[in-house]
């Protein structure tokens, strides 16, 4: 089965709502709004991740998915796309996705068992191979999802959506503090992806055939930076797996290795200002990575602003040139891959 797949960072799409889940109508929320929806219309994919979604309260008045189906509506993408979203963040970001019902079924399906971690829980890890677990709890839970085809019924794929936790340091401290911070920051980072890892195991484990994708804003990319240095890993690494059991290692759909030049990374999905240098940085964090089940075809990063060495895609991404760089912070990620 062949399905075209992307990753979203819509930039606090709950702002674009008002208090009751209904479409602001300012003009500058319909016009995000709008930037937003010509980009998804424009992708045009049968599952999209979306990150940084609309807020689902507490009373249940209004979601994440319900939010998103009547953005959707509104502003004339395809009739078949429905909204999903799982567990419920402590803040006001959601982890959801957009699906075509005519093509798969998307289902929140999250591991429960208490001996698998689930993700609405805290858990504990060793971040630092200390050989001493501590506990933490999640922001933002990830995203599990089922995918099943709507011809067969077969289910064609377990899928992860993520929003792991950001490095940044948004307070006015000393270096002294900003240090502790940026460690703390960091293990936390690291935990989170311990976690999701885990589960990719079991469910590997479980179906050594199964198609696993994780996909999401990872806030790290594959380069070896001081702390990447000092805890002898990445966030992004620690997705991918472990090379003493290469069947279950997951891969980037990114198909030539990122290069770091003057500015940055190559590709790249954010770019960001360092606090420090107060230079700005371009950065590969929103990613989507494959078992080696998922067969890839076509991957696009949807920058407008870095060569894609395909005319079509160029003249596809640079039709909306505008909408990709004002509707949000990041670049989506788009893959067609057989399932």
């Amino acid at each position: 089965m062949k399905l075209k797949i992307a990753v979203y960072n819509v930039e606090w799409m709950m702002r674009l709502f008002d208090t009751q889940g209904n479409l602001k109508m300012d003009n500058d929320s319909l016009e995000r709004a709008e930037q937003l929806a010509t980009v998804v219309k424009t992708i045009d994919a049968d599952i999209i991740g979306i990150v940084e979604g609309p807020d689902t309260t507490v009373s249940g008045t209004k979601s994440a998915a319900a939010q998103l189906e009547l953005w959707a509506s509104h502003f004339g993408l395809d009739d078949d796309y429905r909204g999903v979203e799982g567990f419920s963040s402590s803040g006001r970001q959601e982890l959801c996705a957009l699906y075509k019902s005519s093509v798969v079924t998307v289902t929140h399906k999250p591991t429960l068992s208490k001996s698998k971690h689930p993700f609405n829980e805290p858990f504990v890890a060793d971040t630092n191979e200390a050989l001493v677990k501590e506990l933490y709890e999640r922001y933002r839970p990830p995203l599990e999802l089922s995918v099943t085809a709507v011809d067969d019924g077969r289910e064609v794929a377990r899928m992860i959506v993520a929003h792991a936790k950001s490095k940044g340091i948004f307070e006015r401290v000393d270096f002294g503090r900003y240090e502790q911070l940026s460690e703390r920051n960091r293990k936390k980072l690291i935990a989170e992806c311990l976690s999701m890892r885990e589960r990719c195991d079991q469910w590997l484990d479980d179906k050594p055939d199964r198609a696993a994708i994780v996909m999401g804003d990872i806030n790290d990319g594959f380069g070896k930076d001081y702390y990447e240095q000092r805890f002898s890993r990445s966030a992004v690494e620690i997705l991918l797996g472990d090379v003493w059991y290469p069947e279950k290692i997951l891969h980037s759909v990114i198909k030539d290795k990122p290069k770091l030049g003057k500015y940055g990374w190559s590709p790249y999905t954010c770019s960001y200002t360092d606090s420090m240098t107060r230079h700005k940085l371009h950065v590969l964090i929103d990613h989507i990575l494959v078992s080696r089940q998922v067969k890839i075809v076509e991957t696009t990063v949807w920058n407008p602003k870095i060569d894609h060495k395909n005319t079509a895609i160029e003249d596809l991404i640079n039709s909306i040139k505008t909408e990709l760089n004002s509707a949000s912070d990041h670049y989506p990620v788009s893959v067609i891959a057989e399932l």
